[in-house]
């Protein structure tokens, strides 16, 4: 699921070349113009960044909040003097930031929702449940981490943030296998995580490994990815100016979902009523510049194994004021309850 990393590396799903996910397809919906100011509110390795930057005479303001990420950059910054800033903090924060760089409005923002190749690489990360390392998995520095959920949500908690997240139909036996081992001891490796998994959930060789699911979960959880992503798109939509382009990359279905519904709202004219005529709705404030998803070519899915679940959606902003009082709630996957789902038990076929 990353989308942006340097090649020549490994991957937690082995040997992969680390490419930017659809380069060209993000560029040319992004459409950069000489003089313009873009954000790149997912910066990585400074795939995008650097594309955007060759494309025209623009400038760009690159987020990251993993500090490694902000580190590696600065031989980027050093090749586009006076082209480039990158600062250290949410995506989710992307009009805060643009605006303290002195770009109240901007010509595009583009987010690539994947985890960078360079988390995946690095055990100590704690994103691989390949690679042994520290059951982590913080994109910065700060705050709870993966083995202190696995150590302290009760089961039934547990259960509904791996159903919720890792759409993982086996959760309530993972629930309880993790409740079960911790008991027992500390659950605090990776691979040691991914060996309680692996004997709830069978997979066939060719499949995804058994903890793909239950990690995405985690990491979401950890990182509280879907809150940053529908805060970046309501922060995309007030420092966008009239004929900028939002471009958003995403790698799984509780992503895409978010970004559509999103999208769908704020492209439609609301329809008016009794109650609320529609000459008072709110008007429209993007126009799809893509209709649907994009996805990556043959060529590219057979050359980076990591782009083939990657959709891509873009808009343009329109003249209308932002929405007002924008609900993040609304544009969030809903807890599912777990009495109304159907069994799960462990499943070893």
């Amino acid at each position: 699921m990353a989308g942006r990393g340097t090649p020549g590396s490994e991957t937690a799903g082995g040997p992969a070349r680390h490419l930017p996910v659809m380069l060209g397809e993000v560029v040319a919906h992004l459409a950069p113009k000489d003089a313009g100011t873009y954000i790149d509110g997912t910066f990585g390795a400074g795939g995008y960044t650097r594309a955007i930057l060759e494309a025209a005479e623009c400038r760009v303001i690159a987020i990251d909040r993993d500090p490694s990420a902000i580190a590696a950059g600065g031989e980027l910054v050093l090749a586009y003097p006076g082209r480039l800033v990158i600062s250290e903090d949410r995506f989710g924060n992307l009009d805060e930031v643009a605006r303290m760089l002195g770009a109240p409005q901007v010509d595009g923002v583009v987010l690539d929702i994947g985890v960078s190749s360079m988390q995946l690489d690095e055990g100590e990360r704690g994103f691989s449940f390949r690679r042994d390392g520290p059951l982590d998995m913080r994109m910065s520095s700060s705050g709870v981490s993966a083995a202190d959920l696995v150590a302290k949500l009760p089961e039934a908690e547990l259960a509904n943030l791996i159903y919720r997240f890792g759409e993982e139909r086996h959760s309530r036996g993972i629930a309880k296998a993790i409740v079960k081992a911790r008991a027992e001891a500390p659950i605090v490796r990776t691979l040691q995580l991914a060996e309680i998994v692996a004997k709830v959930v069978w997979a066939k060789p060719h499949e995804p490994h058994p903890a793909t699911r239950t990690f995405q979960a985690l990491r979401i959880a950890v990182n509280d990815e879907l809150g940053e992503l529908a805060r970046a798109l309501i922060a995309a939509e007030s420092v966008l100016k009239p004929g900028g382009r939002l471009v958003v990359v995403t790698f799984h279905s509780l992503e895409d979902r978010i970004v559509k519904s999103f999208f769908a709202n704020r492209s439609r004219a609301a329809a008016g009523s009794r109650h609320m005529p529609a000459v008072n709705a709110a008007a429209p404030s993007f126009r799809l510049v893509a209709k649907g998803a994009v996805e990556p070519s043959e060529v590219e899915t057979a050359e980076n194994s990591r782009a083939r679940s990657a959709k891509l959606r873009a808009a343009e902003r329109l003249d209308a004021p932002a929405y007002s009082g924008a609900d993040l709630d609304g544009l969030l996957p809903p807890l599912p309850d777990p009495d109304s789902r159907r069994s799960n038990a462990p499943s070893r076929r």
